[in-house]
Order: structure tokens, then C-alpha cells, then sequence
């Protein structure tokens, strides 16, 4: 997990190949504010930097309040999003792009797919069940590119804890702790996904 984060020169963000990320988080509606705080940075920083965010397509929570603060900016949002969430408008009316998926399993497909990162904000199982999967993924050599979790406030500590007791009783090896990386903060994320080897 990364703990130390040099800020890069300027200079250096103009030369980033970062197009776009998919952004895992919550849909809860009565979540703190300190959580829909830290979805508005994320968006921020996505639009300084041009960068295409793919999300679930949800209209509340901190789904909401990232695709809000996008549109609002005219920054650039694609939402993915099975047909039967679809019916329960669970879908975000003012994202342009909203793409129809079978299950939730075509849309966890099509979130990553193609995108320089995968970025986990706090959330439910259904966020866990997400990040949860792409770390497998990735730990299998079928993804290969940063997977970022914004530990907001500490939000992450208990899944880091027992990731390191599964470690410890060997049900997982220590370099799975090497598959993501961790930050407190939302103005790490740039320089975290650049540094990525």
C-alpha cells in the first residue's frame, strides 16, 4: 500500500496517459458528508485532467454526487447499468451516456474494461464485491493497470486488517498486499496512478 506520496511537477500531468478510470462506490443515500466531499475531489481531479470516468450509473450516494459534480463542470461520464436497475430508475437522468447491460456481471466487465485505472471509493458490499473482483483479477494476470482505494477517514482499515490476517494464516500471499494501492486522500490519486509500474 502506498503511504508516502510526492506531489509531481505540473509539467509532468501534461504528459500522463491517463484517459479514464472506472470509479467503484457507494449508493447509499444517508452516507456523511465527509464521503460525498471526497466523491466532489475525485471529480475535480477528473476533470482538471480530462480524464473519462466510467461509473455505475447511479443517481444516489456518492454515485450521485460524483456524476453530479461531473455534468455540473461538463467534465466527461459514462454510466454502465444492468436494464432491470434500469426499470427501477435507479439510473442517473442526466448522464448522456448511459450504457445498458444484461447483469451485473456484463456491467462489471464493461466498467474496467479498456481504462488506465480502477479507483474504490467507501461503499457496500456491492463495492466490495467490485474491488473485491478486480484485485482477483489482477492477482490472476487478467488486469493489469492501478487499482486505487481512497481510504477515506479510515474507512478501508478493517478490510486492510483482515487482508493481513489472511496473510498471516496463509490463505493469501503477502505480495496480494502489492495488487492495490491506498490513499487518504483524493489529491494523491494522480501521482499514485502514474507511478504505477
Amino acid at each position: 500500500m502506498c503511504n508516502r506520496i510526492e506531489n509531481l511537477p505540473n509539467y509532468f500531468y501534461n504528459h500522463l496517459m491517463i484517459k479514464s478510470i472506472c470509479v467503484f462506490c457507494a449508493s447509499s443515500s444517508t452516507i456523511n458528508k465527509v464521503y460525498i466531499d471526497t466523491a466532489h475531489e475525485i471529480a475535480d481531479i477528473c476533470i482538471e485532467h480530462n480524464i473519462h470516468v466510467l461509473y455505475g450509473g447511479g443517481n444516489v450516494g456518492l454515485m450521485g454526487a460524483l456524476a453530479d459534480r461531473i455534468i455540473e463542470k461538463n467534465g466527461k461520464i459514462t454510466g454502465i447499468i444492468p436494464h432491470f436497475m434500469h426499470e427501477q430508475k435507479w439510473a442517473h437522468s442526466q448522464v448522456d451516456e448511459m450504457i445498458l447491460v444484461d447483469d451485473m456481471r456484463e456491467r462489471k466487465r464493461r466498467l474496467i474494461e479498456n481504462v488506465d485505472a480502477v479507483v474504490a471509493l467507501p461503499g457496500g458490499v456491492g463495492t466490495l464485491e467490485e474491488l473485491l473482483e478486480v484485485i482477483t483479477l489482477k492477482q490472476l494476470g487478467r488486469f493489469n493497470k492501478p487499482i486505487i482505494i481512497v481510504n477515506t477517514n479510515g474507512f478501508y482499515n478493517s478490510l486492510f486488517t483482515f487482508f493481513n490476517e489472511l496473510i498471516d494464516k496463509q490463505f493469501m500471499h503477502n505480495s496480494t498486499n502489492n495488487l492495490w494501492q491506498s490513499i487518504n486522500k483524493p489529491s494523491e490519486l494522480i501521482t499514485v496512478i502514474s507511478v504505477h509500474p
